[in-house]
Formats: structure tokens, sequence, C-alpha cells
């Protein structure tokens, strides 16, 4: 557990307490996935998929983003400070069993919220790594419905490995990211058409 630190409410306002994980964002570019790009010398993910057709497709889906469901459908352990994603709040998503269970602390730095009833819009959440987690990086998670009202999602992640153990694991690190990715991509669908 970390040491206690000021974190800002959505309103503007200060609470206290301890923060979940500890340290500071531990990367270049930060905010980089909502605007600009990633640093030159790092790679850059993007994946995009189809999820479903009109408002309430779309409101479904980015009502589970923004309350953290797509990391907890998608079989993560999901501790977060804050019930809903807001910029400067930190998470910590598990994955693996007892022993080989890995930690990936996270902090948001930037969150778009939905607006009315206008398409075409987006909205989502990036969030950046922390010591601790394996990667140092960003990753976002953008959730748009276009002006004929498809809505997809695009999770655009950038990063390298924290330390030479997880360097090391290159071709298992490059499996276990797709396979995270592509149960993301799964939960946003399931979000989108309304199941449980």
């Amino acid at each position: 557990m970390g040491q206690a630190h000021p974190r800002r409410r959505p309103e503007g306002g200060h609470v206290s307490g301890p923060r979940i994980a500890s340290g500071e964002l531990n990367y270049q570019g930060i905010g980089s996935t909502e605007h600009g790009r990633p640093p030159a010398d790092v790679e850059c993910l993007v994946s995009r998929a189809y999820l479903g057709e009109g408002l309430t497709a779309y409101r479904r889906a980015v009502r589970g983003l923004l309350t953290w469901q797509l990391q907890k459908k998608s079989g993560l352990r999901v501790r977060a400070e804050s019930d809903v994603v807001v910029p400067g709040a930190r998470v910590v998503s598990g994955f693996g069993v007892g022993p080989f269970r890995i930690d990936a602390p996270c902090e948001v730095v930037w969150v778009r919220r939905p607006v009315s009833a206008d398409v075409p819009q987006s909205a989502g959440f990036g969030y950046g790594t922390l010591p601790g987690h394996p990667v140092r990086g960003e990753e976002a998670f953008e959730i748009s419905i276009d002006e004929k009202g498809a809505v997809s999602i695009a999770i655009t992640a950038f990063g390298v490995p924290s330390n030479w153990f997880y360097a090391a694991g290159g071709a298992l690190t490059q499996r276990a990211r797709r396979l995270v990715t592509s149960r993301y991509i799964r939960s946003a669908q399931e979000l989108a058409a309304g199941v449980s």
C-alpha cells in the first residue's frame, strides 16, 4: 500500500487517503493515446473491432467501459480507487493464479465522456503504467459510433518491457497481450449486446 497522496475528484475537490498503488507514471509520451503519437522508439499496437449498431449498443458499451466492466468481464481481477473511470484514479488489474499472479498498476491519464444523442462521437479513457507493471507505457480504450450508427472499439497500446525478466519473455509476452486484447474485444461486444 502506498502513502497518502491527495487526488482530485471530477468536480475539482480533493480527497486524501492511501493510494492502491505507489509511485508515478513511468514512461515517455503521457497522454499520447488521446492526442498525438507515442514515442518514436516504442511499438504501438492498435486493435479495432465492430461491436454492434445504434445508440443503445453504444451507451451500453460506454457505460461498461467507464465502470471497469470491460476489464472485469475479460477475466482480470480489478481493484480501483473509484467505481467509475476518472482522471487520476489508480487501478490494479491482476491476471494469473496464486504465485503466478501478475499485478498491473496503472493511473488514468485521460477520460472522454459520451455526449447526448449526437453522432458521430466517441468516449473512452487511457491509463498509464506505474512501477510494478510488466510494461512501461500506455493503453487506451475508445468506443465510437459513426454517422450510420455502427459501434466499434479501438484499443491502442504502446510500451516497452519494464525490466529484463519481461523483455526475456518476448514471444510469451506478445501472446499474452494478444490474448488479453481478444478478451477485451469479446467483453466489449458482450457489453454492447447487453449480455450480463
